[in-house]
C-alpha cells in the first residue's frame, strides 16, 4: 500500500491544508465515522434497550453474554496487549488520570512525583489532589532536547523515599514527542514499593503496546488519537490488586457493584465513541497494516526531524528508540526566542498564511515545533513546513 497524501481519501481532512497535528485531537477516518453514524442510527430504533439493556449491566454478577461495552473493550484490550476484564473506557486520558489520582489516599507529607514533561492537565490534576490532602507534587527537570536515553532513571531514582506514593510516567512525552523507556522506570519504582501511573495518551496506534509488559500499576490512554476511533475513546487499564478503591469522575449507579459496573454506566452519553473503537482497530489492522504504518509513521518522523535540524541549524540527536510518530525539534536560531504568546502567533501565523496546522512550543525562552508523522502525510509535507518558516517573521 502506498502511503502519503493519497490516503486522504480516507478522511475528511480539507485537502488544501497540510495537516502536521495528528497527535493532538486525532482525525477519525470515514469508514469509522460511518460506523459511528450506523450505531447512533441503531440505537435511536430503541434508546431503552440499547442503552440499558444491552450496552451494560449494573448486576454484580457477568450476564451470560458479554455487554456491548464489555465486548469492545475485549477488542481494544487485545489490541494492547490486555485481558478484556483489566480495561475500562473513559472519555480520554485525562478522564482516567483524574480517576486513579482523585482515588488515592493521601497524607499530610507524602509526594506524587512526576517530570516536567507531563501533560498539562495532569500536572495540574497532581496539583489539585496534592493540594486537597496536604501533600505535594515533585517536578524532575528533564532537559530538552534530549540524547541520553538513561537521564531519566538517573534523575527519578534519588527522588524515590518513604514519602513517595505515586510516580507518574509518560509513555511518549505530549509536547516533547519522546518515548520515555516506561519498562525501566516502572522497574525502579517498583523496587522502591513505589506505585506507577502511566500516561500513554500518545502510544495506542502510534507505538506497539503490550501494557501488562510495562509494570506499571495503572495506564491511561487516548484511542481517539493514534488509534482512529471517535474522539471521547480513552481506556483505563489497572493491574490486578489496583482496582479496590477505584472510582471514575462522576458516580453513578455502579458504585461499590464493581470497577466494570462503575466505569461502564456513569448516566447518560454517547457510548459509540467505545463501541467503534474496533473500527478504528480494523482500520490499522485489516486495511493500513500494523507494523507497515508503525514503519512508514517512524520512518516519515526520523526524516523530517534531520531534514528541518539539518535546514534550521539545530543538531538533532535524539536516540531511535526514543522515536515515535511525533518528532519535537527547536525552531532555527531568528525564531528559537519567545513566549507562549510567541508560539501562539507563529502558529496561527502557518495556518492563517500557510494553512499548515502544526503546534509551535515555548518551552523556557525557547520556541519549538511539533511534526506529527500519520499515513496520510509525505515529505512534501515536511517541505512545506520548511519552507513556510523560512519566509516568517
Amino acid at each position: 500500500m502506498r502511503f502519503g497524501r493519497q490516503m486522504l481519501d480516507h478522511w475528511w481532512l480539507d485537502r488544501d491544508a497540510t495537516y502536521l497535528n495528528h497527535g493532538t485531537v486525532g482525525v477519525t477516518p470515514r469508514r469509522v465515522l460511518d460506523a459511528q453514524q450506523a450505531m447512533r442510527e441503531q440505537i435511536e430504533r430503541h434508546p431503552a434497550r440499547f442503552l440499558l439493556r444491552e450496552l451494560m449491566s449494573l448486576a454484580p454478577q457477568a450476564p451470560a453474554e458479554p455487554t456491548r461495552v464489555r465486548a469492545a473493550a475485549s477488542r481494544v484490550a487485545a489490541f494492547v496487549g490486555a485481558a478484556g476484564d483489566d480495561l475500562v473506557f473513559v472519555d480520554n486520558a485525562s478522564a482516567g488520570v483524574n480517576s486513579v489520582l482523585r482515588s488515592l489516599r493521601l497524607q499530610a507529607g507524602d509526594e506524587i512525583v512526576l517530570f516536567d514533561h507531563a501533560y498539562g492537565a495532569v500536572s495540574r490534576t497532581a496539583a489539585f489532589v496534592a493540594r486537597e490532602h496536604g501533600a505535594r507534587v515533585v517536578t524532575l527537570t528533564l532537559p530538552f532536547p534530549l540524547a541520553d536515553a538513561s537521564l531519566p532513571q538517573r534523575l527519578l531514582e534519588p527522588v524515590l523515599n518513604a514519602r513517595t506514593r505515586l510516580v507518574i510516567l509518560d509513555h511518549v512525552t505530549s509536547e516533547t514527542a519522546l518515548v520515555l523507556p516506561l519498562a525501566q522506570l516502572a522497574a525502579l519504582c517498583r523496587a522502591h514499593g513505589v506505585p506507577v501511573l502511566a500516561d500513554g495518551a500518545h502510544a495506542p496506534g502510534a507505538i506497539p503496546l503490550d501494557i501488562p509488559s510495562l509494570g506499571v500499576d495503572w495506564y491511561v490512554a487516548n484511542m481517539h488519537k493514534w488509534a482512529f476511533a471517535p474522539r471521547g475513546c480513552g481506556l483505563l487499564w489497572a493491574a490486578p490488586g489496583r482496582r479496590d478503591g477505584l472510582h471514575p469522575p462522576v458516580i453513578s449507579w455502579g458504585l461499590d457493584v464493581g470497577w466494570h459496573q462503575e466505569f461502564d454506566w456513569t448516566g447518560t452519553r454517547d457510548p459509540t465513541p467505545f463501541l467503534c473503537a474496533p473500527d478504528g482497530i480494523d482500520f490499522i489492522t485489516g486495511f493500513l497494516g500494523e507494523s507497515t504504518m508503525h514503519d512508514y509513521k517512524h520512518a516519515l518522523a526520523r526524516r523530517a526531524a534531520q531534514r528541518l535540524a539539518s535546514l534550521w541549524g539545530q543538531p538533532w540527536e535524539t536516540p531511535d528508540a526514543m522515536t515515535g510518530c511525533m518528532v519535537t525539534l527547536p525552531l532555527p536560531a531568528r525564531l528559537a526566542h519567545g513566549d507562549a504568546a510567541a508560539a501562539v502567533r507563529l502558529k496561527d501565523w502557518l495556518l492563517d498564511e500557510r494553512r499548515i496546522e502544526v503546534p509551535v512550543i515555548s518551552r523556557g525562552d525557547r520556541l519549538f515545533v511539533r511534526v506529527s508523522a500519520q499515513v496520510y502525510n509525505d515529505d512534501d509535507d515536511i517541505e512545506r513546513l520548511a519552507q513556510a518558516i523560512d519566509d516568517a517573521r
